[in-house]
């Protein structure tokens, strides 16, 4: 039996807060999680936005634009290639989701395994063929899309054949429980057969990674920080590290059990257990031989092999005693009349 195992992204995001530092430590203690890779942004300030984008402007208190946002979240060659390495030596896989075409040759020279394309890139066919055509296998969120953009953007890469994956996602940060949309996983593998299907999930709650795998899910992302009191759009929305590792002890325990499904028409495994405690019928008062045996008249005990089984109660009932039993005894086939 081939057993499935859930590909686990922890993304780690902007959580550095521009620090090489910070995000070198934050893959030391993702790899102590147990999950399968630490992903990233790869952010190109210029090539990506300019002065005029509105989003979470001055949000940090040290930015004046978005634009400089993006110029402090952004680190060199030499330092993606560190950060590669670091990822390579702790036994993570490298991810980072890129944002622009400078961004996609920046991540190729450092060499990613596959690609991650964020909510917001969905219908980015410029950068999605251009990724397409490196011909590694892209991961797929849904956060923003409709079904029928989904279909476009899926067709799209389809043509080029690259190994994809959907994943459910809701942009919300965090995500409440009624716009998780874990249906929607169900929805999604039948629409797309021939695709991977996961979950990328901004929640900030273990349950909502195991419930997405019990229910069929691939590949899960989620968000990981080090505590959500820090600075940073995604802390609230984000798992620390310590239940990162016990939502991934969860998955991998409920794996188990979906990897090993169980004949309930088989129950010789617990043979032994119902002779212990299944139980014979037995009387509750003395009977006198000659006298008929009531309803009333029985009680059940421990164990199973000591007389008449308890489910064989309804035979007993006005039959005749043909000796004295008393109060407790068990109840057999040679104490009654035939």
């Amino acid at each position: 039996m081939n057993e499935k195992s859930t590909f686990i992204i922890a993304e780690v995001g902007q959580a550095h807060e521009g620090s090489l530092g910070i995000l070198l430590s934050y893959i030391d203690a993702v790899a102590s999680t147990g999950v399968d890779a630490v992903k990233f942004q790869t952010h190109i300030a210029e090539a990506e936005s300019s002065v005029y984008e509105p989003f979470r402007v001055k949000f940090s208190y040290e930015d004046d634009t978005r634009l400089d946002y993006w110029h402090r979240m952004s680190f060199t060659r030499e330092q993606w290639l560190l950060i590669k390495k670091h990822c390579d030596d702790a036994g993570l896989e490298f991810m980072s989701s890129p944002f622009s075409q400078a961004a996609v040759d920046l991540l190729e020279e450092i060499g990613v395994k596959r690609y991650k394309i964020g909510s917001g890139e969905v219908n980015n066919f410029l950068m999605l063929e251009k990724i397409a055509k490196t011909g590694k296998p892209i991961i797929l969120s849904s956060g923003m899309s409709s079904l029928t953009e989904l279909d476009r953007s899926v067709e799209f890469i389809k043509s080029f054949g690259n190994d994809l994956t959907i994943l459910q996602c809701t942009t919300s940060y965090p995500t409440p429980p009624e716009r998780i949309g874990l249906n929607v996983i169900s929805q999604l593998k039948e629409r797309y057969p021939n695709a991977t299907i996961g979950l990328s999930e901004h929640t900030s709650k273990i349950y909502t990674g195991i419930a997405a795998v019990a229910m069929g899910a691939e590949v899960l992302e989620f968000h990981v920080v080090f505590d959500k009191r820090m600075f940073g759009p995604d802390a609230t929305s984000s798992l620390t590290i310590d239940e990162a590792k016990e939502m991934v002890e969860g998955i991998r325990f409920i794996e188990t059990a979906l990897n090993h499904p169980i004949d309930k028409s088989d129950n010789s495994p617990y043979l032994g257990l119902k002779m212990i405690f299944e139980k014979s019928l037995a009387i509750n008062r003395n009977i006198e031989k000659g006298e008929i045996i009531h309803f009333e008249d029985l009680e059940t005990k421990k164990p199973s092999n000591h007389g008449i089984a308890a489910s064989h109660f309804r035979e007993i009932i006005g039959k005749k005693a043909n000796k004295n039993l008393s109060k407790y005894d068990f109840l057999k086939s040679e104490d009654l009349e035939t």
